[in-house]
């Protein structure tokens, strides 16, 4: 998921939840196998894959699934069953928003997202409606004792970065999707193992949402994350501390 860094908060809460992390190990696995049957099953070599490897740990899938959903994609298993679809909608207040899924039924996924997208206050667009809103990056996030900002700065505009953002939670490394690769292994050579490596939707503008509208972007993200055919979602909006602390109350 990735808009404004409020809701990582929820993306927190949900990880700590063992009733998602059964969701979390579809969701990851998935990934790690389409990214092996579309590039090298090797993580050396292919970025997708090593991002995908990162993200499984970061959830603590047990090596063996990950070794399992590599191996899946060398064989003529489920990986060659998978196609890559996006969607692009509206949330409340106009919010654009981008769904990116994995799916062996592209009319069961459509629906599905269609409804949750009509039932919580927004509607689904047709290709492009949106995205022309985002820019696609590659982010890179490290946690934010990894280095000082300044430290990180210089080392991600060696690596070839093109911008970074720097908060209390963490470190947001950001370059071009054709950069990405290189500035990723440039950085893996400086630090630990990044909290996050992919491409990703960076909203260009944000739009600021009052309570209500909050509460159903929330529930319509909610409903989103919870399909596993779902691997990310984007979305331009913007909410207050002070309306998150209502919320979350």
């Amino acid at each position: 998921m990735a808009g404004h860094s409020k809701f990582k908060n929820i993306m927190h809460r949900k990880g700590a939840q063992d009733a998602k992390r059964a969701k979390l190990f579809t969701k990851v696995g998935r990934e790690i196998t389409v990214a092996a049957k579309v590039g090298d099953p090797n993580p050396e070599n292919n970025a997708r894959l090593r991002s995908a490897i990162q993200a499984a740990r970061a959830v603590n899938m047990p090596k063996d699934r990950i070794e399992r959903a590599i191996k899946t994609a060398t064989s003529s298993g489920e990986g060659s069953n998978f196609d890559e679809v996006r969607y692009e909608g509206f949330g409340p207040g106009g919010v654009a928003v981008i769904v990116d899924a994995l799916t062996d039924n592209r009319n069961r996924t459509a629906s599905e997202i269609r409804t949750a997208f009509n039932k919580n206050g927004g509607g689904l667009g047709e290709s492009n409606s949106v995205s022309f809103n985002f820019d696609r990056v590659g982010r890179i996030a490290y946690p934010a004792d990894v280095a000082d900002a300044d430290t990180i700065f210089e080392a991600a505009l060696e690596a070839g970065a093109d911008d970074v953002v720097s908060s209390e939670e963490e470190h947001e490394i950001f370059c071009a999707p054709d950069d990405f690769s290189t500035v990723q292994k440039a950085l893996e050579a400086e630090y630990p193992e990044p909290n996050e490596a992919k491409l990703s939707w960076r909203p260009q503008n944000t739009i600021e949402l009052d309570e209500n509208k909050a509460a159903t972007m929330l529930k319509l993200l909610d409903v989103l994350d919870d399909n596993d055919d779902v691997q990310s979602v984007a979305a331009n909006f913007d909410i207050s501390d002070e309306i998150m602390e209502k919320l979350a109350g």
